[in-house]
């Protein structure tokens, strides 16, 4: 089973079996119905404990097909830990400690790097650091308390770690000789003492020194790693035969050029390599086809036409007619260089000035923005004039003075001054969304396809309605075409809302029935273009977008897609239907993060980018490839290619965070009824006898038909046995949520009440009315969706009611609720992201107190085994919970194991 992870704000990481979707319909098999080998519970149980613990059981795994890109990432950061431990050779614990993580460059290039994760956006230069000092701290921890050493624990892990990098290869510069210019010696590592600084001896002093009978265990040990280096390298194999490896040599260029060429390999035998600092910077060092994109352009937008100019340069220098002469008299290996050593491969070379002038010669008047786009970022989309791949290191491409300022406006959008943001809005922007109005203003008067990602509650949606007021204002009436807006039905009215409080100036058409008469939707789509004159905006919904023929029959300003990611599913007819729509540019509104599942990204960007990510095959097989190569250039590269066109603020951003409140979490205990214990009882009783005679789809039916109930009955007595009386004093939740709400009255302040089951909101509002004094509101998903914004309003307003019960799936999502400084989640929907969004109804800009959110557990409890699960951040929980909130795995768990899973603690229920 594929094992994926997952990077937590806090620096964390999770690792679960993956259960994706996608692939178990491809290959007919629910992945999370697989079982785990013990190598795999044992990983999963490593990072239950602590990250660090996790990562150091990942070092020495033997997994190789479980493990997907992002634990491969993890893996390899962890080995570079490690290795350099064992660089130090005899010093041990003592110096591990002074081990410094990589360079900063260094990190934000492994960030940069870092294959596709949940939570990529966390992951930086600083996040790493982080990582490393904890990993660290607990392998010297480990370490120390190893029975048999440090150095053996090392070896524990895995026997690559067995004394490598004890042997040191040097190859230096030798100027006094221009006939063998190089010069290489071997060497070893020893200390004195544990705190004694590392000293470098020559390779020959080993021989002297383990020349007793009894260290002769040592010098295999020792020469272990150079002869695992000779069984695929020639060249140290022809060192250690001819001895020569045990004395200083003065090397001829080529043979240097050898050894350069098998350094990385020699380093992965267990050889600490050491080599010249041009070398190691070798990309800036070659001789290479300097390629200029969009030195000028010919007209604005997507449908560009960049020129691209070509020239052999060395780190960015152009190279005279002369030295390109005498480099190419060269065939293969090092040359002398403007008193530096630059590798030269004249085939290689000739090889990329054949496809550049191949491909100006097709290209007279240049290639698209896309193409520009794809070589600048380096992405392989199986276009054969395109690809640059096999000239990767010998060909280098930059932006001309044309392209670079668009990249600029692109990346940069606090730097632009091309409008005034919030001139004439019902609202003060802040400083980022004044960014985000220009960012959007620039993309859009390009041509370009924009992706608005900022995290939910940051204001996306007024950020649009001032574009589409400024973008109002700017252009001459005459040449004025209406924008379409497609929303989730839910969110109609809150756009309605939004849209009157802010720009009442702007002129909008709702275009769906619980909004609009009949007679102006018969006319939408018998003329659109009479019943959308004069009109600003037209909004509808992804339903009516890809059902109907009025939107494809004109040519719109933009189109924007609220919560974009309903088109995430690029096979289903309701994606389809939206990319069929006409338009001269395009908007995506998402507070998930594309830029991380790759899975999605394609279908989104094919709608925002048409072509920018090529057709799906092509963009699968790219993907592909770079899951399966060793090099981490290519996730990267497709970053590099998006990243332009998506801007993203998170809450935890610097800038961001002052403007928003804290948000603290406290899990709620609540106790049991004797009514509700009695009748828990009961149900698990009958489970117990039915088990017997059940199976297959038989069986799980039975399973999560009472997992629902014992949640019914948690709530209480009444839902589960649909009587009506929903008596305060027969739920133990009834009487917790009286408490909790006693203290937010004195207070005057508001609350939320979230919970999973319609049935539930009205006896919520009536029991909630009798302590607060006069009654709330309720929304659930029989609520006409014209009489949600009233709600809201209603709600909003200081003097409105003090609480409001929403049923989760109806309102967790879309709502606008920040007059409530308290969140009850009366039961769990055990599905984190789930209950963050609807939390997120208060906790949001605009939002002036802090966020207290009470979870609701009763103990004893299945709720509160599955709650403590999530809490401990078990592997457990990660493979029994759900998308949709049902516990598909508890399903397939043995009876026995079921019903303890499921059983009351009778103690712990009853106690108060």
């Amino acid at each position: 089973m594929k094992l994926t992870s997952t990077f937590t704000p806090s620096g964390a990481i999770h690792v679960r079996p993956s259960q994706s979707p996608n692939a178990s319909r491809e290959e007919g098999v629910n992945a999370a119905e697989l079982p785990l080998t013990p190598a795999e519970v044992t990983l999963l149980k490593a990072f239950e404990t602590s990250t660090a613990l996790g990562l150091l059981a990942l070092a020495g795994s033997a997994l190789e097909e479980s493990l997907g890109a992002p634990l491969r990432f993890w893996r390899g950061f962890t080995h570079r830990l490690l290795q350099a431990f064992c660089q130090l050779g005899d010093s041990g614990l003592g110096q591990w400690k002074t081990v410094p993580p990589p360079s900063f460059e260094e990190r934000t290039l492994m960030a940069e790097t870092a294959p596709s994760m949940v939570g990529l956006e966390y992951l930086n230069a600083l996040a790493l650091e982080s990582v490393w000092e904890e990993l660290k701290a607990e392998a010297i921890l480990q370490g120390n308390k190893y029975h048999a050493g440090a150095k053996a624990w090392l070896e524990s892990l895995h026997p690559l770690f067995h004394l490598v990098g004890r042997v040191h290869f040097h190859l230096a510069e030798n100027k006094r000789d221009p006939e063998q210019p190089f010069g290489f010696l071997a060497t070893y590592t020893q200390s004195l003492s544990e705190n004694a600084k590392v000293q470098h001896l020559p390779l020959a002093q080993a021989l002297k020194n383990y020349a007793g009978a009894g260290d002769k265990a040592r010098l295999e040990s020792l020469l272990e790693p150079v002869r695992r280096a000779a069984q695929t390298i020639p060249l140290v194999q022809e060192l250690l035969e001819d001895k020569s490896l045990f004395a200083p040599q003065a090397w001829k260029v080529s043979k240097a050029y050898r050894f350069l060429h098998e350094a990385l390999a020699m380093e992965e035998a267990g050889i600490v390599v050491r080599v010249p600092n041009w070398w190691a910077a070798k990309t800036t060092r070659r001789p290479e086809v300097r390629v200029s994109i969009g030195n000028n352009a010919s007209k604005l937008g997507m449908d560009s036409l960049l020129d691209f100019r070509f020239e052999i340069a060395v780190g960015g220098e152009p190279l005279s007619k002369s030295e390109i002469q005498d480099i190419m008299a060269q065939s293969e290996g090092l040359f002398f260089l403007r008193g530096n050593w630059v590798e030269v491969d004249r085939s290689k070379i000739q090889e990329a000035l054949a496809h550049w002038k191949a491909l100006q010669k097709e290209h007279p008047d240049g290639i698209t923005l896309i193409e520009g786009m794809r070589l600048l970022a380096g992405v392989r989309l199986d276009g054969p004039k395109m690809d640059i791949q096999d000239q990767a290191g010998w060909t280098r491409v930059v932006s001309g003075p044309w392209f670079s300022q668009i990249l600029e406006e692109m990346r940069s959008p606090e730097k632009s001054d091309s409008i005034n943001p919030g001139e004439g809005l019902g609202a003060q922007l802040r400083p980022y969304q004044i960014h985000g109005v220009r960012w959007l203003d620039f993309m859009t008067r390009m041509g370009l396809g924009a992706c608005l990602a900022d995290d939910m509650g940051l204001g996306k949606t007024v950020q649009v309605i001032d574009l589409l007021l400024q973008t109002k204002k700017r252009v001459p009436k005459a040449s004025q075409v209406p924008a379409l807006l497609i929303v989730p039905a839910s969110l109609l009215g809150n756009w309605k809302s939004e849209l009157a409080r802010f720009a009442p100036e702007l002129v909008i058409l709702l275009a769906h029935r619980s909004e609009t008469d009949g007679k102006t939707l018969d006319q939408l789509e018998r003329d659109t273009a009479k019943a959308t004159k004069g009109i600003d905006l037209v909004i509808t919904t992804y339903a009516n977008a890809s059902k109907k023929d009025w939107p494809t029959k004109k040519i719109w300003s933009l189109v924007i897609l609220d919560e974009a990611q309903a088109i995430k599913n690029a096979g289903a007819t309701q994606t389809r239907g939206v990319k069929r729509i006409p338009c001269k540019g395009r908007i995506l509104l998402t507070g998930t993060p594309v830029e991380n599942q790759l899975g999605d990204l394609w279908s989104l960007f094919d709608f925002c980018c048409p072509g920018l990510l090529g057709n799906a095959a092509q963009f699968k097989r790219h993907v592909k490839s770079v899951d399966q190569s060793d090099s981490k250039e290519g996730y990267s590269a497709l970053r590099k290619l998006v990243r332009p066109y998506i801007l993203r603020r998170m809450k935890t951003d610097p800038g961001i965070v002052p403007d928003l409140p804290e948000k603290t979490e406290m899990r709620v205990e609540c106790h049991l009824s004797k009514t509700q214990a009695v009748l828990y009882e009961k149900v698990l009783k009958n489970l117990e006898k039915s088990l017997d005679f059940s199976e297959g789809i038989a069986r799980r039916g039975l399973v999560l038909s009472t997992l629902m109930q014992l949640k019914q009955l948690c709530d209480h007595p009444a839902l589960f046995s649909k009587s009506g009386d929903f008596n305060g004093q027969e739920s133990g939740k009834f009487e917790r949520l009286a408490q909790v709400a006693e203290p937010i009255r004195d207070r005057q302040e508001k609350m939320l009440v979230f919970t999973q089951f319609q049935l539930m909101t009205d006896p919520l509002c009536q029991f909630l009315a009798k302590h607060f004094g006069e009654p709330g509101l309720v929304l659930h998903g029989q609520t006409p969706i014209r009489k949600r914004q009233d709600l809201v309003k209603q709600f909003q307003s200081p003097q409105g009611p003090p609480f409001f019960v929403i049923s989760l799936k109806a309102g967790g999502s879309g709502l606008n609720l920040t007059a409530a400084s308290h969140v009850v989640h009366f039961d769990r929907w055990w599905n984190p992201a789930v209950e963050n969004q609807a939390t997120d109804r208060a906790f949001r800009i605009g939002q002036k107190k802090n966020v207290l959110v009470h979870k609701f557990v009763c103990r004893g409890t299945v709720e509160e085994r599955i709650d403590q699960m999530i809490r401990d951040k078990s592997a457990l929980a990660d493979q029994i919970l759900g998308e949709d909130g049902n516990l598909p795995l508890l399903t397939e768990m043995s009876n026995g194991d079921l019903l303890r899973f499921l059983s009351l603690d009778i103690d712990r229920a009853l106690e108060i």
